[in-house]
């Protein structure tokens, strides 16, 4: 198990995930696949040569998800119970194939849960980053964490 118990998590802590990720023409077609997404931005390069991007766009959902698949290891593997919402949930720039992808987080926050004994709620940021250190993505998130088993 490498997930944070709730009393683990600090607030103010600043994780830099060590998983990269170059995201491949490949990627976007089975996730548009598997999701039944057809929309040419993704799919078509000759109609997206004609807009402002020059170049298919990753699908956005696909840029959160393989960022929030980064952060696990070192923050929730084995330790969730799962996530509690999004209150923010941005992508300020877009993704490319052949952009590589890395992650970051920030502890905002965390409270004892009301309804439960054995968790607590952490608030988190995480930030998926390019190769040329922008920010593609942003999410904040409040998980429901489970606490150290008592021996």
């Amino acid at each position: 198990m490498t997930g944070l118990w709730f009393e683990e998590f600090e607030i103010g802590t600043q994780y830099k995930h060590d998983w990269t990720r170059t995201v491949t023409e490949t990627d976007t077609i089975l996730y548009c696949g598997i999701t039944m997404n057809p929309a040419p931005i993704h799919l078509d390069q000759h109609y997206m040569e004609g807009t402002i991007h020059g170049q298919r766009l990753v699908p956005s959902l696909w840029t959160a998800g393989v960022i929030g698949g980064m952060i696990v290891n070192d923050l929730t593997l084995g330790t969730t119970l799962g996530n509690l919402g999004y209150t923010k949930f941005d992508f300020p720039k877009p993704v490319f194939h052949g952009d590589t992808l890395r992650a970051e987080s920030t502890i905002m926050d965390k409270r004892e849960s009301k309804s439960r004994t054995d968790s607590g709620i952490v608030y988190f940021e995480h930030l998926g980053i390019n190769q040329r250190d922008e920010v593609v993505h942003i999410a904040h998130r409040a998980g429901l964490m489970l606490k150290k088993p008592v021996d």
